[in-house]
């Protein structure tokens, strides 16, 4: 395959050209760099400097690398962010979706694997939510990743694409930007190897699921190298075991000291403090991935604790 990765120069896609190149496909990634950066990508995996917004250029990119597939990363990423500017949201989550799609369409029609999230989508969850569980999404970004689903649907019946939405949960591992309003597993691990406090919203009690960023990589390969049915189809991707955010950060510390003082390095982890709760934050939130795993043979393959300590690692030789 020749698969066009939006959004490829970041966390996720980076991952995922990675292992796309290991299974012998040709790859290039499209991405604006706003969040991505070129040192995420190897030598070989061509970038297209681009925005998903930007219609002609798209068309300019799918006119010269002409993929048989895309695997659509891309996104405007904070839910805080949504809560604040919904309709900045909107414009990159799906317009610039539609944007792509309609891009696969003109070339194809194609697979397309869209990165969705039932972090978001199922609303407030104690046990893992399977993927007939009702969508009740609360912020803007849930919302936007709802639309794209129907819109995926949409494109599927109408023009004859074949699309498989996966349902992220909480997305973890090496490469995650800790800038701004990312991932809380990279801002804990840049602060805590730096020796500054780190600060918890709220309570801290938020429980999440979280999945780390190889098994996700994975993930999109199968949906991309596999003809599943129906046409449509929607996947989760988590792991299906909770860990609330004060556990989380007592091990992320935990592997932090304990990276700092192999390296010999006299700095110690401070404990962390909290602060306000965020607008739009859910309090539970699981996945279950049995669908994945029927249909993908896709299971996740790292534990929470062996994922932190890669991470942690990552970080710490940066």
């Amino acid at each position: 395959m020749r698969v066009l990765v939006t959004g490829g120069a970041g966390f996720i896609g980076s991952h995922v050209v990675d292992r796309l190149l290991a299974r012998g496909h040709e790859v290039a990634a499209l991405d604006n760099l706003e969040t991505g950066s070129r040192e995420n990508l190897p030598p070989e995996a061509r970038l297209y400097e681009l925005d998903i917004r930007d219609r002609a250029g798209l068309a300019s990119a799918f006119d010269e690398f002409r993929p048989t597939a895309v695997c659509h990363q891309a996104a405007q990423m904070s839910v805080s962010r949504s809560v604040r500017e919904p309709a900045y949201d909107a414009e990159v989550n799906v317009l610039g979706l539609l944007n792509v799609l309609d891009q696969a369409v003109r070339q194809g029609p194609m697979p397309v694997v869209f990165a969705s999230s039932g972090g978001v989508l199922y609303g407030e969850v104690s046990v893992p939510a399977a993927e007939d569980t009702p969508a009740a999404p609360i912020s803007p970004y849930g919302i936007g990743k709802w639309v794209g689903e129907r819109y995926l649907e949409f494109y599927v019946r109408e023009y004859g694409l074949r699309a498989v939405a996966l349902r992220y949960s909480n997305v973890y591992g090496p490469r995650q930007n800790p800038h701004g309003e990312a991932g809380v597993v990279a801002i804990f691990c840049t602060r805590m190897l730096a020796g500054d406090p780190s600060t918890i919203h709220g309570d801290g009690r938020y429980v999440r699921d979280y999945v780390y960023v190889g098994d996700v990589a994975e993930a999109n390969v199968r949906a991309l190298e596999q003809s599943v049915e129906p046409r449509f189809l929607a996947l989760n991707i988590g792991t299906g075991l909770g860990a609330d955010v004060n556990e989380l950060a007592a091990a992320v510390g935990a592997h932090c000291q304990r990276a700092l003082r192999d390296s010999g390095k006299a700095i110690e982890v401070p404990e962390s403090g909290h602060g306000p709760a965020r607008p739009g934050d859910l309090r539970s939130n699981l996945v279950s991935a049995t669908r994945a795993s029927e249909l993908l043979d896709w299971r996740p393959r790292v534990t929470l604790d062996d994922g932190l300590r890669r991470t942690v690692a990552w970080f710490a030789n940066r």
